[in-house]
C-alpha cells in the first residue's frame, strides 16, 4: 500500500499550506494594545493590513470582566483574519503588581511568591477559577506561570522577578509543582499558557523591559534549575516564551530571543519541547533597541522561535514586512515559516472553543 504524502485533511498544517505567505507570517506576530487607549486608529490599521494573528493586551485595567470583554470584541472585528481563523487574545495576568486586569469579575490574584503557600490542589483549583474569568473577557491565552526561579542571593537585586514577587521559589525543587498546579488550573479553564522567561530571568539585576545589556553570568545550558521549565512541560503547557536577557555561560553576547542554542538545542533539543515558542517584547524592550526593527523579529524567527510579541504598534508593519520579504527571498526560511504557522494554529485550535479551524491530533 503506498505511503501517504502530505498533511493529513483536516489538520493544522493543512490548513496551514492553504494561507498565502503573508497571511502565513501575520500568524507569527503578536502585537501590544493598551487596554487604556483601547482599538485605537492605528492599531486598527495595522490589524486589518497584516493578518496578524494574536495581540496582548497591555497596560493595567480596572474595567472588569465586561469592559474587557468590550474591547476584545472591537479587536476581533477590526482584525481582519484568514478564513477558517480567529484573533487569538493574551494578557500578562500572573498575579499581585503583574495582574494586568482587574474590576468587577476579576479576582485579586496574589503574586507567585504568596500563590506558593497554597497546596498544589488549592492552588490548582484557584488557577482554574482565574482563567475561567479570562476567558469570561475574551482572552485565550495568559502568558504565566512564571518557571524561572530566583536564588536567596538575588531575590533583593532581581529586578523583573524576585523584586516583584513573581517567582515560585529559590529553586525549581520548590518552585516547580506550583507553576506545574497554576498551568494545569488554566489550561482546565481552557486558557492556552506559557512557561517563561526561559532560561530563566532570576540571575539577572535590570530588567529587560527598561535596561539594556542584561547579562546572565551563572546560568547554565545543564543548570539543575531547568527542571522547573522541564516539568512545566511535561505538563503540557502551550507555549515556552524565550527572554531577551544574554547568557554568558550558554551563547556569550547572544540575546536568548536571538539564539539558535537556546530555542534550538537547548529548548526544542534537550528539553524537548515541541510547542509554541514566544518571545518576550522584541517592541518596546530596552535590551533590543540597538537591533533594528525587522532584524528583531527576524533574527526570532531565524533562531527557532514561532510568535513574534511587539509593544510598539509603530514599527509592526516594518516588522512584518521585513519577515514577508525574507520568506520572498528564502525558500528554506518557506518552509520553516510553514511549520511555525502549523504550530501556532495547533495552539489556536486548542483554546477556548477554538480559533483555528483545524485537527491539532491530526498530522
Amino acid at each position: 500500500m503506498p505511503t501517504p504524502s502530505g498533511p493529513a485533511p483536516g489538520s493544522c498544517l493543512a490548513l496551514a499550506q492553504e494561507l498565502d505567505p503573508a497571511e502565513q507570517v501575520g500568524q507569527l506576530f503578536m502585537l501590544g494594545v493598551s487596554t487604556e487607549s483601547g482599538l485605537t486608529p492605528q492599531v486598527a490599521e495595522v490589524l486589518a493590513t497584516t493578518s496578524t494573528g494574536q495581540v496582548l493586551l497591555l497596560g493595567d485595567t480596572q474595567a472588569g470582566v465586561e469592559g474587557v470583554r468590550a474591547l476584545t470584541d472591537d479587536l476581533r472585528t477590526a482584525d481582519d483574519q484568514p478564513k477558517g481563523l480567529g484573533l487569538l487574545v493574551a494578557v500578562d495576568q500572573e498575579g499581585g503588581q503583574v495582574q494586568r486586569l482587574r474590576g468587577p469579575g476579576f479576582d485579586r490574584i496574589p503574586a507567585a511568591i504568596e500563590q506558593a503557600q497554597l497546596a498544589d490542589d488549592e492552588l490548582r483549583a484557584a488557577a482554574e477559577v482565574w482563567g475561567e474569568q479570562l476567558r469570561a473577557a475574551g482572552v485565550d491565552l495568559d502568558l504565566a506561570p512564571v518557571a524561572g526561579v530566583v536564588p536567596p542571593e538575588f531575590a533583593g537585586r532581581n529586578e523583573p522577578i524576585g523584586v516583584l514577587g513573581r517567582h515560585y521559589g529559590p529553586d525549581a525543587a520548590t518552585a516547580a509543582p506550583k507553576a506545574v498546579a497554576v498551568a494545569e488550573g488554566l489550561q482546565r479553564a481552557g486558557l492556552g499558557t506559557s512557561a517563561k522567561h526561559f532560561p530563566g530571568l532570576g540571575r539577572v539585576e535590570g530588567n529587560t523591559d527598561f535596561a539594556a545589556d542584561v547579562v546572565d553570568t551563572d546560568t547554565t545550558r545543564d543548570d539543575p534549575e531547568l527542571v522547573a521549565f522541564a516539568e512545566v512541560i511535561e505538563a503540557g503547557v502551550s507555549s515556552v516564551m524565550v527572554g531577551t536577557a544574554v547568557y554568558d555561560l550558554i551563547d556569550p553576547g547572544v540575546p536568548a530571543a536571538f539564539s539558535p542554542v537556546v530555542i534550538e538545542e537547548m529548548l526544542r533539543g534537550d528539553l524537548d519541547f515541541d510547542g509554541v515558542v514566544i518571545s518576550d517584547d522584541l517592541g518596546a524592550a530596552a535590551q533590543v533597541q540597538s537591533v533594528a526593527p525587522g532584524e528583531r523579529a527576524t533574527g526570532f524567527l531565524r533562531a527557532g522561535g514561532d510568535v513574534v510579541i511587539n509593544g510598539d504598534p509603530t514599527i509592526h508593519t516594518a516588522m512584518v514586512e521585513a519577515t514577508v520579504a525574507l520568506v520572498e527571498e528564502d525558500p528554506d526560511i518557506a518552509d520553516e515559516v510553514e511549520a511555525k504557522t502549523a504550530r501556532v494554529l495547533d495552539l489556536k485550535a486548542s483554546v477556548g472553543d477554538g480559533l483555528a479551524d483545524c485537527d491539532p491530533a491530526r498530522r
